[in-house]
């Protein structure tokens, strides 16, 4: 994965980098607030085609419907202390497996979407605009407002390296704003912080917990550390996971890239560091062979991170740091009508 570049700080007295500081240490918080996060004005007339057969869904316009978590029961899952009602707990399953397991309920007219946002360290620093973190949580709160209708659902995922935490599904724009709040909220991962959960694994949990059918988004700069391959027909490891999701799933990849990475800047010589592995190395920028083999090197590793998305029959769209995102996502939803049946169509011999 691109390692980032590490400067030296700023004289006291010199201008604030802002965002840009991030290359220098992680950032203490947000770096975009929360109320520029609902595009809703520019969103109104927009709207995300379903194409995969979902529960629940496509009985009419949502027609009588009626409020609250619904009677049916759905799928049992292990219970989240904190975040379970106890009521719902499953004890014949929790007897079998001496492990707590909570059983959902679901209504019968709404559509479930679930965000898995990564937040691990390589998402913690951009040079324009805002970090690519919080642009991946843009990019979750514009597709929320483009999917929500009366009682559908949103949740979310945040991907930490040390495990996942899961924010339960809920109807509303008021339950959406406070989702977005939580995943602005949610304490910055610090370089080479301890764990083992990667993109792939993080993908797994998402399609073994959340088995109602339904729209996922998936939103994360899709590198994997000491991962240095470039030949677009070599999968990376989260590939198959990922298939997987989008076998009953609609899927869309959201795909976080900072203008640096893509177009390396002429800073001299500079160490570059991987902030989730050990990785470093000075670089002279300055040197023309050298900035065009990087160069060269990211967009042949952005060129493997499509086709396996493709590959895989899920969504992709790539947002910059420097760009606006909600152009970007407009542009590509009105696309997205043309292209989604044929791009969603599951797996030789699996049904929709």
């Amino acid at each position: 994965m691109p390692p980032l570049p590490v400067f030296h700080e700023p004289e006291s007295g010199r201008p604030d980098a802002g965002v840009a500081r991030t290359v220098l240490r992680p950032p203490t918080g947000a770096t975009v607030p929360l109320s520029q996060l609902a595009p809703e004005a520019a969103l109104r007339r927009l709207e995300l085609t379903i194409v995969r057969r979902l529960e629940g869904f496509l009985h009419g316009d949502h027609a009588g419907l009626l409020p609250g978590p619904g009677s049916d029961v759905n799928d049992t899952r292990p219970y989240q202390p904190g975040q379970d009602d106890v009521r719902r707990m499953d004890w014949a399953v929790t007897a079998r497996t001496t492990e707590p397991h909570v059983r959902d309920t679901i209504a019968d007219r709404e559509l479930e979407v679930w965000g898995l946002l990564d937040v691990t360290a390589s998402m913690n620093w951009g040079t324009q605009g805002m970090t690519k973190r919080d642009l991946g949580i843009a990019g979750i709160a514009t597709l929320g407002f483009l999917s929500q209708r009366m009682g559908d659902r949103f949740g979310g995922v945040i991907m930490r390296a040390d495990g996942v935490r899961r924010m339960p599904a809920r109807s509303g724009r008021t339950a959406l704003y406070g989702l977005l709040r939580a995943m602005l909220n949610e304490p910055i991962v610090p370089d080479n912080a301890p764990g083992d959960m990667t993109l792939a694994k993080g993908i797994e949990q998402l399609n073994r917990t959340e088995r109602r059918r339904g729209m996922r988004v998936v939103a994360s700069d899709f590198l994997t550390p000491g991962d240095h391959e470039l030949d677009p027909s070599v999968p990376p490891d989260w590939e198959r996971a990922l298939r997987r999701l989008a076998v009953r799933n609609q899927v869309l990849c959201i795909e976080v890239v900072d203008a640096a990475e893509l177009d390396f800047p002429d800073v001299g010589e500079i160490l570059i560091r991987d902030p989730e592995s050990d990785f470093a190395r000075y670089i002279n920028t300055a040197d023309p062979a050298a900035k065009q083999r990087m160069d060269a090197a990211t967009a042949a590793q952005r060129e493997r991170v499509a086709a396996a998305i493709r590959r895989a029959g899920a969504g992709h769209i790539q947002l910059r740091t420097d760009s606006d995102w909600v152009t970007d996502i407009a542009r590509f939803v009105l696309g997205y009508r043309k292209m989604a049946p044929m791009l969603h169509q599951p797996p030789q011999g699996v049904t929709k």
